[in-house]
C-alpha cells in the first residue's frame, strides 16, 4: 500500500521495473515500427516535430490506439490493473501517446495539469508514463509539484509549445520548491494524477533520446464537462493554427 499512499498524498509515484525486459523490448520495437510505417501517413494534428523538415526531430504522437497493435496494447492487463488499483475503481483508456525530447532541440514541457485538458469531474484520471530510454535531469525528466492534485485546477493560458497548448502562467519559485523528480531506467514508470502540476526541461545532451510511452486512464465515475472541454478544444485548435496545423 505504500505506493498507493504516496500517490494519494503526493499526486505521483515512481514504479521501478514496471515492465520486464521482454515487455520493454516488445514495446520499443512496436514504437519503432509505428514511427517507420505509420507516422508518414498521419494527419499533422496527430504527429508533432520540432522541425517538420527533419523526421529525426519527432517529439510527440497522439491517438496511437488507432493502430491495431496499440489498440490491443491499451487493454494490457498490467497497465489497466495498475490504473484501477491507484484510482480505486474500474477504468477505461482515454489514449495512447508517445513523447520524446530529441537531442539538440531545446524542447521544454511547460508546467500544466492534464485535467485542464480532459475536463473530468470528479478528477478520477491518471497517466502511466513509461520510460523507453534512460531518463534523467540532463535529458528532460519530469518534475512534479507535490500535493498540487489536492488543490483546484490553476489558471492556464496558451503556451508557445506545440503539443502542450496550455500552460500555467504564474508558475513560481514556491511551486519549484515543492517539486520532485525521478531518474528512470528503461521500463520504469511514473504515474501522476490528472490534477498534478508537472513540467519537464529540455534535452541538453548531444546524442541521447528521451522517449516514453504513456496511457491515460479515467475512472468509471468521471464524467466530462463538455462545455469546458469544447472551450479547451477551441483554444487548442487556435494554438495549433498558429503553427500552421489544421484541426481535424
Amino acid at each position: 500500500m505504500t505506493n498507493k499512499k504516496n500517490f494519494d498524498q503526493d499526486g505521483f509515484v515512481h514504479l521501478p521495473s514496471f515492465l520486464t525486459n521482454l515487455q520493454l523490448v516488445e514495446l520499443q520495437k512496436a514504437v519503432e515500427r509505428y514511427i517507420l510505417e505509420i507516422v508518414p501517413q498521419l494527419n499533422q494534428s496527430e504527429v508533432f516535430f520540432d522541425n517538420p523538415e527533419k523526421p529525426e526531430t519527432l517529439k510527440q504522437l497522439q491517438r496511437m490506439e488507432q493502430d491495431p497493435f496499440f489498440e490491443n496494447y491499451s487493454r494490457h492487463s498490467h497497465w489497466n490493473k495498475t490504473a484501477s488499483d491507484f484510482l480505486g475503481e474500474p477504468v477505461e483508456v482515454l489514449g495512447v501517446e508517445y513523447f520524446n525530447k530529441p537531442p539538440k532541440t531545446k524542447h521544454e514541457t511547460p508546467p500544466h495539469q492534464d485535467n485542464h485538458y480532459f475536463c473530468l469531474a470528479p478528477p478520477q484520471v491518471l497517466t502511466i508514463w513509461v520510460a523507453l530510454d534512460y531518463i534523467d535531469d540532463e535529458n528532460g525528466c519530469i518534475h512534479y509539484v507535490r500535493g498540487s492534485h489536492r488543490l483546484p485546477i490553476r489558471e492556464h493560458r496558451l503556451s508557445s509549445t506545440l503539443g502542450f497548448s496550455q500552460c500555467i502562467p504564474d508558475y513560481s519559485q514556491s511551486d519549484m520548491d515543492c517539486e520532485s523528480k525521478f531518474t528512470c531506467l528503461p521500463g520504469d514508470a511514473v504515474i501522476h494524477h490528472g490534477n498534478t502540476i508537472h513540467r519537464a526541461g529540455p534535452n541538453l545532451t548531444k546524442n541521447r533520446q528521451r522517449r516514453a510511452l504513456a496511457m491515460v486512464f479515467r475512472g468509471k465515475s468521471a464524467s466530462r464537462d463538455y462545455q469546458r472541454f469544447n472551450t479547451y478544444l477551441e483554444s487548442s485548435n487556435q494554438q495549433q493554427a498558429s503553427f500552421g496545423i489544421e484541426s481535424n
